[in-house]
């Protein structure tokens, strides 16, 4: 209600929906309240700012019009509050500086205001959080005389104080509203979508109305997958997951707890995409290439025999299985079970495949979280594991190749990997709106960002 950046920062985070399973959760506590009214007051004050009509004097013989302006206002003290099932209770405490231009001396007052307006959270059909103001008052106390000769009759001095706070207590609940609705459009923009590589992208949405406690406002957020701009169904296999809520994140002004299911459905979208999928090729003019007919003939005879001039092997390779994250406290690994075809250039420059391999391939994930999305660095966990699935050389001894294979597979495609997670996936987010000391934590089965917020405009 102070513009996107009063109630718009504190719903931010609250995405948009299809169905009613939650992929993920997030909560505002009362610090990101704390937070919207250290930086709402400036926002406020601008929006406060109303004319009042001139005042009829008719104490005189002559009707004469008394100009009244306010060219500031102070706003003291900014308060919200969160009602339970409801929405957010806001009081606020403001000086409206009211100079009155008399044709004998100008006047300058001093008029304190309190704002007290109820504002209801709820879910827009499209999804998005919807705001509304469902009561508001203005509550004014007595004008005290800042400046000028007080030369006026306290009863004209009445007249002038109940034309001012006439003219205000309607206007300043409008502008209000107002600013409401104009929030409303902007939460609206939360729709859009977010990249996840290349030709994929992610939408966020509430699954339900909030869930309002006189502590938090928690949502339950679905995710929506795109693939070259079609939604894609999440996996079958996805259990619904009821998702916690750690009792140590309290103090953070934010807090998002991803699902196993979301993190699922993200690998499976990469699979469907041949985003994991990479060909790493071997370049003769290397000095230290192994990836040649040379170097393999010397572990597999009928390669020396094929090939009797050095030519580049090609590995392609490509995830046939969907990828396998495990979450567990303070772990997180990802198992990739690619298939690796082995291929070498023959003289016209078509490619033969030698064998392939089944290739099982156990990571370490790190996350981390920077520009609202979530990162992820791989790193090798144990061996990895290879067996021959298909060949077209003859018997091949895994001991004999299985270093070699390892030696050129495991750099390219950590590097490969470190590059796809180092894009991230978009968090629910807005525009403006930034994590602030992020912390991430792994547990059983999810994953939770706990963090500050900062608004920069």
């Amino acid at each position: 209600m102070f513009g996107s950046q009063g109630l718009g920062l504190l719903l931010a985070l609250l995405p948009m929906v299809h169905t009613t399973l939650p992929d993920a959760m997030v909560r505002l506590n009362k610090a990101a309240l704390s937070y919207v009214s250290d930086i709402g007051k400036a926002p406020l004050e601008r929006a406060l700012q109303v004319p009042v009509p001139n005042f009829l004097d008719r104490s005189g013989k002559v009707l004469q019009p008394i100009s009244i302006q306010i060219p500031e206002i102070h706003v003291s003290s900014l308060h919200l509050k969160l009602m339970a099932g409801f929405g957010v209770h806001v009081s606020a405490m403001a000086n409206f500086t009211i100079q009155i231009l008399r044709a004998s001396e100008p006047l300058e007052m001093l008029l304190p205001v309190v704002l007290l307006a109820d504002v209801r959270v709820a879910q827009a059909s499209i999804g998005t959080p919807e705001v509304e103001v469902s009561s508001c008052f203005s509550l004014f106390s007595p004008a005290s005389v800042l400046a000028g000769r007080n030369s006026s009759s306290p009863a004209l001095l009445v007249l002038v104080q109940k034309h001012i706070q006439a003219a205000l207590r309607n206007k300043l609940c409008l502008r209000i509203s107002s600013l409401v609705q104009d929030l409303n459009v902007h939460l609206g923009t939360l729709i859009g979508l977010t990249p996840v590589g290349p030709e994929s992208q992610i939408r966020y949405s509430m699954a339900n109305v909030p869930l309002i406690t006189s502590d938090s406002i928690s949502l339950e957020v679905k995710a929506v997958l795109f693939l070259l701009g079609k939604p894609m169904a999440p996996p079958l296999d996805a259990a619904s997951f009821l998702l916690p809520w750690p009792v140590d994140t309290m103090g953070a002004m934010a807090t998002v707890t991803l699902s196993q299911q979301l993190f699922d459905y993200a690998l499976l979208l990469m699979q469907k995409a041949g985003t994991l999928n990479l060909d790493i090729t071997g370049q003769l003019s290397s000095d230290d290439n192994l990836l040649s007919t040379s170097t393999l003939g010397q572990l597999i005879p009928e390669v020396a025999h094929l090939f009797p001039q050095p030519k580049p092997l090609v590995l392609k390779v490509q995830l046939g299985a969907k990828p396998m994250l495990t979450l567990h406290t303070n772990n997180a690994t990802l198992r990739l079970q690619p298939l690796v075809d082995v291929l070498a250039t023959s003289s016209n420059s078509a490619f033969q495949s030698l064998f392939s391999l089944d290739v099982v391939v156990n990571l370490k994930l790190q996350f981390s979280v920077s520009k609202m999305k979530l990162r992820g660095t791989a790193s090798m966990l144990g061996d990895v594991q290879i067996s021959v699935a298909a060949s077209n050389v003859g018997s091949i001894e895994m001991d004999q190749i299985h270093t070699l294979m390892c030696t050129v597979f495991e750099k390219p495609l950590l590097y490969h990997l470190n590059a796809i997670l180092g894009i991230g996936v978009g968090l629910p987010s807005m525009v403006d709106l930034h994590y602030a000391s992020p912390e991430v934590s792994v547990h059983e089965g999810y994953v939770v960002i706990s963090s500050g917020l900062s608004y920069q405009h």
